[in-house]
């Protein structure tokens, strides 16, 4: 059982009768605690922060509170420069997204997830290849059979040239063998999706609750998600591994952690994780997350620092994989 689950029930048991979890605070806090969000409001990194806090606020002392910032420009990295660069003393939090881990391979940004301390994951969403339901591909394996008869031919939508989508169909591409026709929609992955209802793309790479509505209205079709296990708003889709009978587990996540800055103290950063831990995992809260579309993660402190660690290094190959073509 992940420790901080066992924190939670230990501290739960030596309660006494009538109160509740949420009369805890986080006791170090002086003043208020400032959440920089490095995404434009409205968003789902946005709209997971935002819902996050709401439902933490009760843990602070009286008379502080969270207050979110936004802070999109440089594609987010300015924001977080400057909780890199903040002093490590839990007053400023940052929304660290997936890109985190590209960036510096890209050079795009000079921070590494070696620049935070990973608090809590609000968003942890499988990519998930998906087609129009009456294109005739039943399964993942028989898409994958026409992309090999037709190499470079088949048209694979995605978010933008070197951006996740775009990287998690190159991982397809390298598992597979395969070659796509890569297109991209550098204006999100709503276009994207309008393109495949068009006819005037074969595929789209995007995560499953972003395709719900047309996948409910029999429109689109998910073949499969590129994850370890199955994802919860669609359990009969398959992972790769299952639907291609592969010997590994082919995982990318489009992925939000809240984390605060490197080097925090250890009573600090303690406080924060415990508090957003028990906070996850309150009813209340996931579903609150779900009725925005967001399945609820429980991924907090280590396994959070642990999901980061791993992708960066996946990127860090995959990219440089990409590159030498």
């Amino acid at each position: 059982m992940n420790k901080y689950l066992l924190m939670l029930l230990a501290s739960a048991l030596s309660l006494p009768a009538g109160q509740t979890l949420a009369q805890q605070t986080l006791t170090y806090a002086k003043k208020n605690i400032e959440v920089v969000i490095p995404k434009n409001p409205g968003g789902g990194t946005d709209t997971s922060a935002r819902t996050l806090i709401e439902y933490t606020k009760d843990r602070l002392p009286k008379g502080v509170i969270f207050v979110p910032v936004n802070k999109p420009a440089g594609n987010g990295i300015t924001g977080l420069i400057e909780v890199a660069k903040a002093r490590p003393d839990g007053y400023k939090l940052v929304m660290t997204t997936v890109e985190l881990a590209m960036f510096p391979y890209q050079n795009k940004s000079p921070v590494t997830w070696r620049d935070f301390t990973p608090l809590v994951t609000t968003i942890a969403d499988p990519v998930s290849i998906v087609v129009k339901a009456d294109a005739g591909y039943d399964t993942l394996a028989d898409f994958i059979h026409a992309a090999g008869q037709q190499p470079g031919k088949l048209k694979v939508g995605n978010s933008g040239m070197g951006a996740i989508y775009h990287l998690a169909a190159v991982n397809i591409e390298k598992t597979t063998g395969t070659k796509f026709n890569h297109i991209p929609y550098n204006e999100g992955t709503g276009p994207s999706i309008a393109a495949l209802v068009g006819g005037h793309i074969d595929a789209v790479l995007t995560t499953p609750g972003a395709v719900k509505s047309q996948v409910d209205a029999g429109i689109l079709r998910v073949l499969a998600v590129m994850d370890e296990k199955r994802f919860e708003l669609f359990p009969q889709v398959p992972t790769i591994k299952e639907a291609l009978q592969l010997d590994v587990n082919v995982k990318m996540r489009a992925w939000a952690v809240l984390a605060t800055t490197a080097k925090v103290p250890a009573e600090i950063s303690e406080q924060l994780v415990n508090t957003f831990a028990e906070v996850v995992n309150t009813p209340a809260y996931q579903d609150a997350v779900r009725k925005q579309g967001i399945m609820p993660v429980t991924i907090v402190g280590e396994d959070a620092l642990k999901m980061m660690r791993e992708d960066d290094e996946m990127y860090k190959q995959l990219i440089a994989d990409t590159l030498k073509k």
